[in-house]
């Protein structure tokens, strides 16, 4: 399979520089494979050090243009830009605001503010939604545009076929067609989201089907590609090469496998098969996406018997152990989300999951919410308090906000 988009890109090789420089001075983090990045122009030397970046407060205006404008400062690299961001403005990086796609100016002051993406919700996508999206994105005219996101996977869960064509079930898909039938489908949808302003499909689903649904009980039912590892991974890979070649970045879901879970998370608190039954076959479709470098991995909400007592989304034992040091993924990592009464029924609020989201090693989180621009404020808020108390350690921050970047091939030092 083809490499990830933005190790294609030049600017964006240049932000995976910064990130592998980050990482590789924080225990405990996963560094960036040093086969994927070119001699570095810039070592590693003492400017990369918290101590030497010096950071403003939560509420100082940041140093740097957050635009993405490139800086012409004499040895700029990435961290050393970003650092000099206001501690809140680079937690909006991590935040996806939800909005429904009939009404997408409503977020305007949270895209204005930085939000890192939109995810978009509804069933059918207005025609003029590409100008709307372009209008919307200008809003913060100093920063980087938001990654904007929705669930094109097929079926009964696609949000603007209206726009770029009806899909059958990925069950169907599998039954019925070829990998390069299912790969040729994905791109051509893939390039009317990309018209359309969407440039992030959360598909493909790369859980094996253990049942029917969805439904209260199970997740995926006709969702998955179906309970056979080999063929959920053969169909699931050509459905994300075909997003890629379509200009969308994919993301697999539900990491590490919700296909036997015991709730669908979106109805319930719920648990997966124990880490030693997901390890002979609910992961490993995931293995072999994490292998193939796809860019983008959604962790579920369901915890995992044998790893964790609590949802996978909040679990530095999923996301930094299992699927950054043991499985190697050196992507973005997205939540599911966080407001599902697989979280909420445990008590844990939308601002408070964020922060053991990001804290446990996720990029972005994810929400939905009736007043998407209050809720996003409360995250950041949330966020910026974590930091400022060493709750979640400034370099978590910045290595979030490089994979952010990375993801949208923003290079600040270009």
């Amino acid at each position: 399979m083809a490499s990830t988009h933005w190790r294609k890109d030049p600017a964006a090789i240049g932000t995976l520089l910064g990130v592998a420089c980050l990482l590789a001075s924080s225990a405990g983090i996963l560094p960036v494979a040093a086969s994927l990045l070119p001699s570095p122009p810039v070592s590693a030397g003492p400017d990369l050090t918290p101590a030497a970046v010096p950071l403003p407060a939560p509420s100082d205006p940041p140093a740097l243009a957050t635009s993405g404008t490139p800086s012409s400062a004499p040895g700029c690299n990435n961290v050393a830009a970003i650092s000099s961001w206001s501690l809140s403005r680079r937690a909006a990086q991590l935040v996806t605001v939800p909005a429904e796609e009939t009404d997408v100016a409503a977020v305007g002051p949270a895209v204005e503010a930085g939000a890192g993406g939109i995810v978009l919700f509804g069933s059918a996508a207005p025609t003029d939604l590409g100008a709307q999206m372009r209008a919307l994105e200008t809003a913060d005219g100093a920063g980087p545009a938001p990654l904007v996101m929705t669930d094109e996977e097929g079926g009964g869960v696609q949000r603007m076929s209206n726009l770029v064509g009806s899909l059958p079930w990925p069950a169907t898909m599998s039954a019925t067609m070829t990998p390069a039938a299912v790969l040729q489908l994905a791109e051509g949808m893939a390039r009317g989201m990309a018209a359309a302003g969407v440039t992030v499909d959360l598909a493909p689903v790369l859980d094996l089907a253990s049942g029917p649904g969805p439904d209260a009980t199970r997740i995926d039912g006709p969702r998955s590609f179906g309970p056979d590892p080999q063929i959920a991974t053969t169909y699931g890979l050509a459905f994300a090469e075909g997003l890629e070649a379509g200009g969308v970045i994919p993301v697999i879901k539900h990491f590490p496998g919700e296909g036997g879970a015991t709730a669908n998370t979106d109805d319930a608190p719920a648990s997966t098969p124990p880490l030693a039954t997901l390890e002979a076959a609910d992961l490993l479709p995931f293995e072999a996406a994490i292998s193939a470098g796809l860019p983008a991995v959604m962790v579920g909400d369901a915890s995992v018997p044998g790893l964790t007592q609590g949802p996978a989304s909040l679990s530095p034992a999923v996301i930094t152990g299992l699927l950054r040091n043991q499985l190697g993924f050196e992507g973005l990592v997205l939540t599911d989300a966080l407001s599902a009464p697989a979280i909420s029924d445990l008590g844990i609020s939308v601002p408070g999951a964020s922060v053991e989201a990001v804290a446990a090693g996720a990029d972005m989180v994810l929400y939905n919410s009736t007043t998407p621009n209050v809720t996003f404020q409360q995250v950041v808020g949330a966020l910026t308090t974590a930091v400022s108390d060493g709750q979640v350690p400034v370099m978590t921050l910045n290595t979030a906000v490089m994979q952010v970047l990375a993801a949208k091939g923003v290079n600040l030092c270009a």
